[in-house]
């Protein structure tokens, strides 16, 4: 509350320009509905989830500021910050003005009425322990003893005073001096000053844990002499660490230690480019990537991938792809992931196949298809080229990962980054532009796979022309702008129309430069093979590619027309030789679908029953004057033929009479019953079973039922229709649907209680592994955790659960 009520007085007291830019910044807080006053502004501008969409905004030195504000308990005064940094003066601490001036435009950080900085309260809760230190000591003494309390100020050789608030005072007072405190470890053993350096150092990433009450006789050598004199502290009401107070370890590292803090963003070598340059690679970038997308998606559209099991376009169909399409594997992953999140292709059953958006898409300049392709990518939850996970294992394109805002923020901070560059500057090498990507965007996501960082993204900028030579192409101005008519403008001045003629040698080649319009891709796709794609198409004419063109309907005359229509000269004499002489080889031999073949000796005979009447549900086809072929099996000819009153015989497949013999049907043998017993014993057994229902007295069972207590039966969800235990097992059971009901019992207890649980995994690639998971978080359709097998935290999807085990 307090944090708010000063926020809103910090607004109130700003002037309108500056008020504008912090709604600019954080723009989710002033959408609709407006807000009506300065209040209900600050409300919204504390909400954790308005605070989670401005941090990926910050640049490196905003967050390392925000960090070691809350490590100072998220109050401040300049002077105390600017120290703890090592920017009280000079230049550094004009940085850290226009830092803090950074945070204040987007209201996490702003200067109370005193003169102190406070923070957002939900910035600071982003940190468990900021810069490695734990809670003041004050706080982490708020359950101590008056007599734990005066314990520890006689160990210290203080006079305690006589109340518990005085103790704590004291107590507060001798750890907040660094001096007293140095006094303290110099006098203490050389173990325990050792423990305290080592955990002075690491602070809150080597904790020792003890899990009830005081500590016990499995501390650390030297941890006692600290816990008598608070230098460790113990929280006795619950488990946990022993904990270092923030005094403690500030004092430890010493005057000289400070907390990082990189005003400047990493210098770079840069080199001197025009934009004439840029504008000219960029253009040859984009016009390769546009022609091989549009060969991409016409490879797709002549035969649709299929799906793996698991989900995705596995290696085998994408190597298919970039061979029909005469491109490598980052360009038809970016053409089908672009593609598919632009809707121009979906899922079709097993296989993935244009939409009809696609035809559209298809008929346009190879700008406008650019410009769509682009904008898709800028806007993408994902890296397109990622080929590897983080177990080196391939990955496939289209598998529905989780969507990686960390993967938007690195795009958005490489052009952010390349757009910083000096006009008429770029970068001698283009992985130099990953260190700047981490200064501007720290929370940005590196693949896996990526050496230097960032090298994944910064290829595929280069493979869309948004970077060229170094620097940001208009291409990327455009989409930083996030100026769509501009993006389309651009890419019509970079790329030129597409092609609309080939020019054809006699060396049976099509040459195209250029994008080939669709066509005229259509067209040498189906008589000739696609032998280049780029910046320039070759096809190669040859006879299996012109029979393929005439098994496709095509006839000489029409592909020599069609051809001709194209060509930029005269059609070479090889290839209409080419094409007349695969013509004439064109069905002389002829393959019909037939279920059975009819023969016989008698031509009369057989052309009677292809002209009768009744037949002719048959299907019956005359081939030669004794032969004839039907399309109904061959048991359903021999009855036709039967009913009508000929008398056809069956052969088999070696053309010998088959034999029709019924055999007898037969029953299979049962086991007779035994008798049991003597005729007297199975006699009692009837008179014991007539009377059986005569013993219960319906009177008396309905009062028995009536009375006892009702009992809840079992849940079983898959099938009775009785609820589930908790709304967890019902949300899990409605995603994992591979696990059984106990699987989906263990795994929300863990959810609902933050306890660790092993499963069974089968990632995108199809790998299998078997992972230790906690602090466990459901997010349908993901399962957010921290994996202990890869110690960080991973998303994993429900439905690719296939077990759990106890932890």
């Amino acid at each position: 509350m307090k944090s708010r009520s000063t926020l809103a007085a910090w607004l109130g007291r700003l002037d309108p320009r500056h008020l504008a830019r912090v709604l600019a910044a954080r723009k989710d807080a002033a959408s609709s509905p407006e807000p009506r006053t300065v209040g209900e502004l600050a409300d919204r501008l504390q909400r954790p989830g308005s605070v989670a969409l401005a941090l990926p905004q910050l640049t490196l030195p905003c967050l390392q500021v925000a960090e070691a504000l809350a490590a100072l308990g998220g109050a401040a005064s300049r002077d105390a910050l600017g120290k703890l940094l090592g920017a009280a003066d000079g230049k550094a601490a004009r940085t850290l003005d226009s830092t803090l001036a950074g945070l204040a435009d987007h209201a996490l950080v702003w200067p109370d009425g005193t003169g102190a900085l406070r923070m957002a309260s939900p910035l600071q809760q982003a940190w468990d322990a900021p810069l490695g230190l734990d809670d003041p000591l004050e706080k982490l003494l708020a359950g101590a003893t008056s007599e734990e309390l005066r314990a520890a100020l006689v160990a210290l050789g203080i006079k305690p005073p006589s109340t518990k608030q005085q103790r704590l005072a004291a107590l507060v007072e001798h750890h907040s001096d660094p001096v007293s405190v140095n006094e303290v470890v110099a006098r203490a053993p050389s173990i325990t000053q050792k423990l305290l350096a080592r955990r002075a150092e690491s602070a809150a990433g080597q904790r020792q844990f003890i899990m009830f009450g005081s500590p016990g006789q499995d501390l650390e050598p030297g941890a006692r002499w600290a816990l008598d004199r608070g230098l460790l502290i113990v929280d006795r009401h619950r488990h946990g660490p022993a904990r270092m107070p923030v005094e403690v370890a500030l004092a430890l590292r010493g005057p000289d230690w400070h907390a990082p803090f990189d005003p400047l963003p990493p210098s770079a070598q840069l080199v001197s480019v025009t934009s004439a340059e840029v504008d000219r690679e960029a253009a040859a970038a984009a016009t390769a990537l546009a022609a091989q997308a549009a060969s991409v998606l016409s490879a797709c559209s002549a035969s649709p991938p299929a799906r793996l099991k698991s989900g995705g376009i596995g290696a085998r169909e994408l190597a298919r792809i970039g061979k029909a399409a005469q491109a490598d594997d980052a360009v038809v992953r970016i053409a089908m992931e672009t593609a598919y999140a632009a809707g121009l292709l979906g899922r079709d059953g097993d296989r993935v196949a244009p939409t009809g958006a696609y035809d559209a898409w298809a008929e346009q300049e190879p700008a406008e298809r650019l410009a769509i392709l682009l904008r898709t990518w800028h806007n993408m939850a994902l890296t397109p080229t990622q080929a590897r996970d983080e177990d080196n294992k391939a990955l496939p394109a289209l598998g529905g990962a989780p969507p990686c805002g960390g993967c938007l923020q690195a795009r958005h901070g490489l052009l952010h980054a390349a757009a910083q560059l000096p006009t008429g500057r770029g970068v001698t090498v283009a992985s130099a532009l990953g260190p700047l990507v981490a200064w501007y965007r720290p929370l940005a996501d590196s693949t896996p796979a990526d050496g230097p960082l960032f090298a994944t993204l910064i290829r595929e900028a280069e493979l869309l022309g948004v970077l060229a030579r170094g620097a940001l192409s208009p291409l990327g101005t455009a989409l930083l702008e996030a100026d769509m008519a501009g993006l389309t403008a651009v890419c019509r001045r970079l790329l030129p129309t597409a092609t609309r003629t080939a020019r054809i040698g006699a060396d049976l080649t099509a040459v195209v430069t250029g994008t080939p319009s669709a066509p005229l891709a259509a067209l040498l796709d189906s008589v000739a093979d696609r032998e280049t794609s780029g910046t320039a198409s070759v096809w190669r004419f040859s006879a299996g590619s012109v029979r393929r063109a005439l098994d496709a309907g095509h006839s000489p005359d029409g592909l020599t027309a069609d051809l001709a229509a194209v060509a930029s000269g005269p059609l070479p004499q090889p290839l209409s030789y080419l094409i007349a002489d695969t013509a004439r080889g064109h069905g002389r031999v002829r393959i019909a679908p037939a279920a059975c073949v009819i023969h016989g000796e008698e031509p009369a005979l057989l052309t009677e029953l292809a002209a009768h009447r009744k037949l002719g549900k048959l299907g019956l086809r005359q081939l030669a004057p004794t032969v004839l072929v039907s399309r109904s099996p061959i048991d359903a000819t021999l009855a036709a033929l039967r009913a009508e009153g000929y008398a056809p015989v069956a052969e088999t497949a070696d053309g010998t009479v088959r034999i029709e013999k019924t055999r007898p049907q037969r029953a299979a043998a049962v086991p007779t019953p035994r008798r049991s017993g003597t005729g007297a014993d199975r006699r009692s057994a009837v008179r014991h079973a007539a009377k059986t229902p005569a013993t219960v007295d319906p009177n008396a069972l309905a009062t028995r039922l009536l009375s006892a207590p009702p009992t809840t039966p079992e849940p079983d969800p898959f099938g009775s229709g009785v609820p589930f235990g908790t709304d967890t097992e019902e949300i899990v059971a409605g995603y994992a649907k591979r696990l059984s009901y106990t699987d989906i019992r263990q795994l929300a207890h863990a959810i609902d209680t933050g306890t660790a649980i092993t499963v069974e995994y089968v990632a995108t690639s199809g790998n299998r592994t078997v992972r230790t998971l906690s602090r466990l978080e459901i997010d349908p359709p993901y399962l957010d955790a921290w994996c202990h097998l890869r110690n960080d935290e991973r998303v994993f999807t429900l439905s690719r659960i296939h077990n759990v085990m106890p932890s």
